[in-house]
């Protein structure tokens, strides 16, 4: 129970990777985290890439940032529409300025460039994206697990266990 006291936002909509969503999710949870589920709407199914289903717990508007320790952002095709909410981008500009957790697995990259927070960070990304990343800034690096400060990034599913160890030793500090 290492985070047990500890608070994450997780966000989704429709086409999120299914195993970087549920992964980092279960593991959180073993650790003795609150993990919290914001979409568009509350109490709503959103249908991963791959078939599997998840509910939200709250809405975007209700979310309270301040509230919690680390935000999470699952890739597939989820980061391309969530980029373009104001609340999102707002959320990972209050984490990004108050140094909080930032936990961004494959193209969930695309959420952080459109937050215009990536400027000499180093991070990685799946391959496919690295450009975008690269033009926001980022100091990309082709490896399964960056971490740089706050931000903790990921290429794709096979680096999740490499991934969550340093998001969770980055959660207890």
């Amino acid at each position: 129970m290492e985070l047990l006291g500890k608070k994450v936002l997780t966000i989704v909509s429709n086409d999120f990777d299914d195993l970087e969503f549920f992964y980092p999710m279960i593991r959180l949870k073993e650790a003795g985290c609150e993990v919290t589920i914001a979409a568009e709407e509350a109490n709503k199914d959103y249908k991963g890439k791959y078939g599997l289903h998840t509910k939200s717990d709250v809405a975007f508007k209700q979310v309270d940032i301040k509230s919690y320790d680390g935000i999470i952002i699952p890739g597939g095709w989820a980061p391309d529409y969530l980029r373009r909410l104001p609340e999102v981008l707002n959320f990972v500009r209050y984490m990004h300025d108050n140094k909080k957790i930032i936990g961004v697995i494959c193209h969930a990259g695309w959420v952080l460039s459109s937050a215009g927070i990536l400027k000499d960070v180093r991070m990685t990304s799946t391959p496919g994206i690295k450009d975008d990343m690269m033009y926001a800034g980022a100091l990309w690096a082709d490896e399964p697990v960056v971490s740089d400060g706050h931000i903790i990034s990921a290429r794709r599913p096979p680096d999740l266990p490499l991934y969550l160890p340093e998001l969770i030793k980055a959660l207890k500090k």
